[in-house]
């Protein structure tokens, strides 16, 4: 089992030791806030930034994060990711989700929790959605391991006219949307 590791940035570390030593309360206060505004200054800076979207699904609280990657004039699918292998669906860490109930998805139980989301995305026909309990993923889909699968499910995707720039996974109707490029993959949660 790989161990957690945490990078505290420099001001979160001044500050911590302003605390130890005895720093006023009020400097640790401010110096708090800078640490949260360079923080997402730092998440805004990254290329494929870091979405969040929270809501409900048939009445119960669900969340997913994942990183928003580009097209930018790259061949998506087939290329940038490959046909018939493992994909983060999202770019840097893991993409995961977390369902405060246990919900279903494509007709399949699945308990409340937090669990990374990948999918297969293949050339023709299904694709391979998974939900796996190794959530905390820092380098996605290099850390995949099939064995915590949780569940696989198989999605029909479309394909629209118009493109999608950048990478979204909404939350509505008939549960989870991903959409990027002119891909539009609905997963049927409730």
């Amino acid at each position: 089992m790989m161990k957690k590791r945490y990078v505290f940035p420099f001001a979160m570390l001044i500050t911590m030791v302003m605390v130890a030593c005895g720093g006023s309360n009020e400097e640790s206060s401010e110096e708090m806030d800078s640490v949260e505004v360079s923080e997402s200054s730092e998440a805004e800076s990254r290329p494929s930034p870091l979405e969040v979207k929270e809501g409900q699904i048939a009445g119960k609280a669900f969340k997913v994060q994942y990183g928003s990657p580009a097209v930018k004039g790259r061949t998506v699918w087939g290329d940038l990711v490959p046909y018939n292998v493992v994909w983060r669906t999202g770019a840097n860490e893991a993409t995961y989700v977390e369902l405060s109930e246990g919900m279903t998805v494509e007709g399949q139980s699945l308990k409340p929790g937090k669990y990374s989301l990948f999918t297969i995305p293949k050339e023709s026909g299904t694709w391979t959605v998974i939900f796996n309990s190794e959530w905390d993923l820092e380098h996605g889909h290099f850390q995949y391991d099939e064995k915590q699968d949780v569940l696989r499910v198989e999605v029909t995707p479309s394909w629209e006219e118009s493109s999608q720039e950048r990478l979204a996974i909404d939350i509505e109707e008939p549960g989870l949307v991903i959409r990027w490029e002119k891909l539009k993959l609905p997963i049927s949660i409730q």
